[in-house]
């Protein structure tokens, strides 16, 4: 993480990198388990799992999934099993053949300087990593040893294939690149275009860009059936506000992904009170192709009920400076208050939408007042 080392303070530190904002605390209240984190691990725990042989059938994913540690420890286990198995082949070769004593000049041994196991375990290292140090060495005197010479290997080349895949697998996985990926702290519900929207800012650290982009988002509740079957994780579908039709983004620079909050959104009926009081959860993921690697990655965090700020919305992070756009990422997460409803959006619909608050004059307004404020004094004189 940057933050350790230095590169950002730490109060702007969230799930992968984001601001941490005085918000309003809600009242802490007993809620369901979260199911996916912050940082975007899943919170399930995989129990009575009978069919533990499955896991064997794909050794290479499960030797990646595994911890550092323990892969190391395998493979170490594996070189040494090796190297035992074969010097023990090797013992036995030179025992068959009379190797272990000495015997006159015209004796030629299946394999030169062997006198007891530790030479035979020496000579067993030697030949699987192609180190030869010209003191022993195989003859044609014995077809058991050229075959075992063969074989040895070709186990010994199988072993550091599967351990350079995986050690490749390992330091190259896609959740490396996801930890640049950043999202706000908070989600916020605000007005937008006339209408009431779930809005949260999404971006990328690196120069380095991630190619076809896309945003999902679920919400994740619990619900019953007509039949009274309870789904303790229901995962619904929240459709996004994206003109060109898709969920793909062009992630250059921090962006604020909209959710029209409609008669099909999981929302609708939720007003800022209701919303607080429901143990619902909102996953969002982003996915897309590393451009220097060309891995897929994918990105993941959640927002509870407590976590999204009604009536607020993200401050600008972009600005233009010397011909080129600066962004400033200490504002990333950062809101401002704007006036909106506090009723649902069905409620809103049914009585005529922002203009029954006369919201959309108090907005623009509040817009040209902060564009005002921006603006330098010295700029100001001179215009004047």
């Amino acid at each position: 993480m940057l933050s350790r080392k230095g590169l950002i303070p730490e109060d702007y530190v969230l799930t992968r990198l984001a601001e941490d904002v005085l918000q309003p605390r809600f009242k802490t209240r007993q809620r369901k388990a979260r199911f996916v984190a912050k940082n975007g691990t899943c919170n399930v725990a995989h129990t009575n799992i009978r069919e533990q042989g499955r896991f064997l059938q794909d050794v290479f994913t499960t030797l990646v999934d595994l911890k550092w540690l323990h892969t190391l420890i395998i493979f170490t286990m594996s070189f040494l099993c090796s190297w035992l198995l074969f010097g023990m082949v090797w013992w036995l070769i030179a025992f068959a053949h009379g190797d272990l004593h000495e015997k006159g000049d015209d004796f030629v041994p299946c394999v030169t300087s062997i006198h007891s196991f530790s030479s035979a375990f020496l000579f067993s290292i030697e030949v699987q990593v192609t180190i030869g140090f010209g003191g022993r060495m195989i003859t044609e005197e014995c077809v058991s040893a050229v075959i075992t010479l063969i074989l040895q290997n070709i186990v010994g080349l199988v072993i550091n294939a599967i351990m350079l895949g995986c050690i490749f697998m390992k330091t190259a996985q896609a959740h490396r690149r996801a930890e640049t990926l950043i999202f706000s702290k908070h989600a916020v519900i605000a007005p937008r275009n006339d209408k009431l929207c779930f809005m949260i800012r999404i971006g990328d650290l690196r120069k380095s860009m991630i190619i076809s982009a896309a945003v999902r988002m679920q919400v994740v509740r619990r619900t019953t059936t007509q039949e009274g079957e309870v789904i303790p994780l229901d995962q619904i579908d929240i459709q996004m506000d994206n003109p060109i039709g898709t969920n793909g983004i062009f992630l250059v620079s921090p962006l604020i992904i909209s959710h029209i909050i409609d008669k099909n959104s999981p929302l609708y009926e939720l007003s800022a009170a209701e919303l607080q009081r429901e143990d619902i959860e909102v996953i969002v993921v982003l996915e897309g192709v590393v451009e220097t690697t060309g891995i897929t990655t994918q990105a993941r965090t959640s927002y509870l009920s407590e976590e999204i700020l009604w009536g607020q919305r993200f401050v600008p992070t972009v600005s233009e400076d010397d011909g080129m756009y600066a962004v400033d990422y200490s504002k990333f997460g950062k809101t401002v208050k704007v006036p909106t409803p506090t009723c649902s959006a069905k409620q809103l619909l049914e009585e005529g939408g922002l203009s029954r608050y006369g919201l959309r004059e108090s907005l623009q307004k509040e817009s040209v007042r902060r564009r005002q404020q921006a603006v330098p004094a010295a700029e100001l004189g001179g215009t004047e």
